[in-house]
């Protein structure tokens, strides 16, 4: 495992040219929080891979920012426990622990499976901004990302294909009508890429999940949320089984 992260410790160094297209996304204000934003999506996408360092010089060189904006951002994603700060070794992109994925799968089930189980409560729709008697909520962001999987799928584009899938299971948690869900669920979403990231098999992972992706929008659809529930949570413990599983033997080296 040492070795397997150590190979990826000058990747962030070598990655960082390819973030001079990001300049335009700062537009004139150069906040610490937009440069987080971009950083946050590179990660997210793999283009900063789990250990690897994260050079002040280069990264600041290809987004024309100064140092101080660029510790303020890593001073974020490190409190959003995407990145790292070691002595003597920098800042480097966080590598999670088995712990960390059982914690992170916790947190889902609260979020998810609370966000369906809402659109049965009256008094959670109303909250929400929903009357009573109202439509039932609006589900096409749920749709795009499981037709997106779908046809990931068929084209064999795996990385796609999970970058939909992280898209449905936040457009799940987005049902709750919250905008703090939302937040609180992007980075959730961003630390368990960084496991998937450390997997190298998109397929194995995200294939298996299609079709229930698609009974979960079905059930949605047809009006029973709280049976939507019950699908997503039998999905999201086999699928913490999986990960966790697969991932602990690539830590122990087995």
């Amino acid at each position: 495992m040492e070795l397997e992260v150590e190979g990826r410790l000058a990747q962030g160094d070598a990655s960082a040219s390819g973030l001079a297209a990001d300049r335009v996304l700062l537009g004139r204000a150069s906040t610490a929080d937009r440069v987080a934003d971009i950083l946050r999506t590179r990660i997210a996408e793999g283009f900063f891979q789990p250990g690897a360092r994260l050079s002040e010089e280069n990264i600041g060189g290809a987004l024309g920012i100064s140092r101080n904006t660029l510790r303020e951002a890593f001073r974020l994603l490190t409190h959003e426990r995407l990145l790292v700060h070691q002595l003597n070794r920098g800042v480097r992109v966080r590598v999670l622990t088995v712990e960390d994925l059982a914690d992170i799968y916790r947190v889902r089930r609260l979020i998810e499976c609370g966000a369906l189980r809402g659109l049965a409560d009256p008094t959670v729709t109303s909250a929400a901004g929903r009357p009573q008697g109202a439509p039932g909520p609006a589900l096409g962001p749920v749709e795009s990302a499981v037709v997106a999987g779908e046809q990931a799928a068929a084209a064999g584009l795996w990385p796609e294909c999970a970058t939909a899938n992280i898209h449905f299971h936040q457009a799940i948690a987005g049902l709750a009508g919250s905008s703090r869900t939302d937040e609180l669920m992007r980075g959730v979403l961003a630390e368990l890429r960084l496991a998937f990231h450390m997997m190298n098999d998109a397929r194995r992972f995200h294939e298996p999940y299609l079709t229930r992706n698609r009974e979960i929008l079905a059930a949605l659809a047809g009006g029973d949320p709280l049976g939507a529930e019950r699908l997503l949570a039998t999905y999201l413990q086999d699928s913490r089984r999986q990960l966790i599983e697969a991932y602990a033997q690539m830590v122990s080296g087995s």
